[in-house]
């Protein structure tokens, strides 16, 4: 199921960011680390050019722990970035950031060259409860569901440190379907974006393959993960639905209602640590959606070929009458 959503604030934010950009030392993006390569946003690159970048891999403590490090070193391995991961919420480790943009522009300190940092990331990333910690104080608002900060925000972090927090913000077209279905999961893209009960079964259909054993515990399933592993993505939906009450009157399953308890589970972090992606798996998302991209871009041409030549036929049948 193709995901998009691209709300109104969202063109503000990317004219601010181009704006702002001119006078940045350093770019901070903020990335669930549950998902960092469909959380990472290609239009942010885009808007940012080879400004340093310091992709912090937020949410670390609801992550898998054998994958996180796997994402580090492929963002480490890319020129002009540098990659950590934190939890939000612990103060200790946020103040890795300051340290993080320190060592990009390593000129940039001191009252008269202070260090100007923009920090982005896509909706419901936890950048306002980071911000918060960084300042040990409630600057910026903070919720968890998409599009809460509405407007830019400047924050100093130190005399000679200062921040600009930006409006979550997405991309106009997700090309990679798998990406828009782990985000709508995830809680980035605003409800009435997606259908919740198709997400889930997306959701259930990953885990089942990879975390059936966590499946197993939350939901007292019952089964062997292979068993697990082997159902069908509707019949796994059921089974849940069934275990935690999910019963209208007559006795029929509210699908609706168990898979916003999926959803709820995994925002929460509840079914335990997991990541939806590996960097090799994104990798082959990407390049699927390359050879899509390019097939419709071809389609498009000749699309536009062929009305081209209806104009031209239309003109000259004007003409001559």
């Amino acid at each position: 199921m193709a995901i998009q959503w691209f709300p109104g604030h969202m063109h503000l934010t990317r004219k601010a960011i181009e704006e702002r950009i001119k006078d940045i030392d350093v770019v901070i993006e903020l990335l669930d680390a549950r998902l960092p390569g469909s959380s990472a946003n290609p239009l942010l690159a885009e808007l940012t050019g080879h400004k340093p970048t310091l992709k912090v891999l937020n949410k670390q403590d609801l992550a898998d722990p054998g994958r996180t490090p796997l994402w580090l070193d492929w963002y480490n391995a890319k020129l002009e970035t540098h990659a950590i991961a934190l939890d939000a919420s612990d103060a200790a480790p946020a103040r890795k950031l300051i340290d993080g943009c320190r060592k990009l522009a390593p000129t940039r300190q001191g009252l008269s060259r202070p260090m100007r940092v923009l920090i982005c990331g896509i909706p419901n990333v936890g950048k306002s409860t980071l911000i918060n910690t960084l300042s040990a104080k409630r600057q910026a608002k903070t919720g968890d569901e998409a599009g809460v900060t509405k407007q830019e925000q400047r924050i100093v972090l130190a005399d000679d440190f200062y921040l600009w927090d930006t409006p979550g913000m997405l991309w106009p077209r997700i090309i990679v379907d798998q990406s828009g279905d782990r985000l709508a999961a995830t809680g980035a893209v605003g409800r009435n974006a997606y259908d919740e009960e198709v997400v889930a079964l997306d959701l259930l259909e990953y885990l089942k393959g990879q975390y059936a054993a966590q499946l197993d515990a939350r939901y007292k399933l019952g089964l062997s993960v292979d068993d697990i592993a082997a159902m069908h993505d509707d019949e796994l939906l059921e089974r849940i639905a069934r275990k935690r009450g999910a019963v209208m009157s007559g006795g029929k399953l509210n699908m609706q209602k168990a898979a916003e308890i999926v959803l709820t589970d995994l925002r929460g972090g509840v079914l335990g640590r997991i990541s939806l992606e590996t960097p090799a798996e994104f990798e082959g998302w990407l390049a699927e959606a390359a050879v899509k991209e390019e097939a419709r871009a071809l389609k498009k041409a000749e699309w536009d070929k062929r009305k081209v030549r209806k104009d031209a036929s239309r003109a000259r049948r004007r003409e001559q009458e």
